[in-house]
C-alpha cells in the first residue's frame, strides 16, 4: 500500500501543470487611443476568463512593425493577434475591401448594421478559409477626413494635391479619382512627411488626427467623410487551431465586448473633435460637400476595377 502511494505521488509530481501561454498582440495605434485601451482590457479579460491559461502582451505604435509587417508576422506565427484595417486584410480576400470603399456607407448607423450583418460574417469567413487566420471582432475606426494646408470644399479642390495614403488599393482610389497624387507612406512616418512637405495632405479619422498630432502641421481639417473605416481583430491560425470550442467563444465574446466599448468612445470623440479642432486647436474646419464627392465616386463602386461584384454592392446598400 505504501509503495502504491509513493508511485502515485511520483506520477503526480511528474505531471506538468497546465502551461500558461503568453500571446503577442501587435497594432500600429497610439497608447492614447481606445483601440489600445481596450486591447489591454481584453488581455486582462482573456487571462481572467481562461483561468490564466492565456495571457497577452500588447505591443502598440508599430513596435513590432508597420501594418504590412504585422499581417505577415501573423501568418508566420511570430505574432499571435493583430488589429488590421480591412484594406490590408483584403490582400488575402479581396472582396472584403468593399467596406473600405469611398462613400460606401450612408452614416455610422449603416456601418454598424453592416458590422453585425451576415454580409460581413460571410466575407470574414472567406478571409479565414483562405489564410487560416480568424477574424473575431470588427472595431469602428472612424470616418476618414482630409487634413491639408488649404480648404477642400469640392472634389476639384484636390487636383494635384500630394496626399499621403496607406499602401492599399482603395486608399489609393480616393486621390486617384479626384486627380490628387497618391503617396503611400508608413503610418509612423506621416507626421514627419507633412512637416517636411514631402506630402501636402493626409487622411484619417478625427481621433487619429488628434492622437498623431497631424493638426500641428496642417492648417485645415476638411470633413470629406470619404471612408468609414473598420479595424478587424484577428487571431493567428497557429493559435486559433489549438483553442477549444469554449476558448474560441471566450476570445470572440471578449473582443466583441471590447469593440462595443471602443466604438462608443470613438463616436463620442468624433462628435466632440469636429468642434474642438476649431475652438481648442485653432484649425480651420471645413464642411466639405460630401454629396459632390459621393456623386464622383459612385460610378467607380460597381466598375471593373473593384474586387467585388454588383450583387455584393447591392447587398451592402440594402442594409437598413
Amino acid at each position: 500500500m505504501k509503495l502504491r502511494c509513493m508511485v502515485a505521488i511520483a506520477l503526480l509530481a511528474a505531471t506538468p501543470a497546465v502551461a500558461q501561454q503568453k500571446l503577442k498582440f501587435a497594432h500600429v495605434y497610439e497608447t492614447s487611443e481606445p483601440y489600445h485601451t481596450y486591447a489591454v482590457w481584453a488581455a486582462g479579460e482573456i487571462a481572467k476568463r481562461t483561468n490564466n491559461k492565456y495571457s497577452m502582451d500588447v505591443f502598440p505604435a508599430s513596435q513590432l512593425g508597420n501594418e504590412t509587417q504585422i499581417n505577415q508576422s501573423l501568418s508566420l506565427g511570430t505574432v499571435d493577434l493583430i488589429y488590421t484595417g480591412q484594406a490590408f486584410a483584403a490582400r488575402t480576400h479581396p472582396p472584403l475591401s468593399i467596406g473600405g470603399a469611398p462613400y460606401m456607407f450612408r452614416d455610422f448607423e449603416h456601418w454598424k448594421k453592416y458590422s453585425e450583418s451576415p454580409v460581413l460574417a460571410e466575407l470574414l469567413d472567406g478571409y479565414f478559409k483562405k489564410g487560416g487566420n480568424r477574424p473575431i471582432a470588427a472595431f469602428y475606426y472612424g470616418v476618414r477626413h482630409t487634413t491639408a494646408n488649404k480648404a477642400i470644399n469640392k472634389p476639384e479642390d484636390m487636383k494635384g494635391l500630394k496626399l499621403r495614403v496607406p499602401d492599399a488599393p482603395l486608399y489609393i482610389m480616393y486621390p486617384k479619382i479626384v486627380g490628387a497624387n497618391a503617396t503611400p507612406i508608413a503610418f509612423a512616418e506621416v507626421y514627419l512627411a507633412l512637416q517636411n512637405k514631402t506630402v501636402d495632405a493626409q487622411e484619417n479619422p478625427l481621433p487619429t488626427i488628434l492622437a498623431k498630432k497631424f493638426y500641428e502641421v496642417q492648417s485645415h481639417v476638411n470633413l470629406t467623410g470619404h471612408i468609414t473605416e473598420m479595424l478587424i481583430a484577428i487571431v493567428g491560425g497557429h493559435v486559433w487551431s489549438k483553442l477549444s470550442d469554449a476558448e474560441k467563444k471566450t476570445f470572440e465574446a471578449v473582443f466583441r465586448e471590447a469593440a462595443e466599448k471602443s466604438n462608443a468612445e470613438i463616436v463620442k470623440s468624433e462628435q466632440q473633435l469636429a468642434t474642438d479642432f476649431a475652438t481648442k486647436y485653432g484649425r480651420t474646419v471645413v464642411k466639405s460637400d460630401r454629396d459632390a464627392f459621393k456623386k464622383v465616386f459612385t460610378p467607380f463602386l460597381v466598375g471593373k476595377d473593384v474586387p467585388w461584384d454588383k450583387a455584393l454592392y447591392d447587398k451592402v446598400q440594402a442594409i437598413k
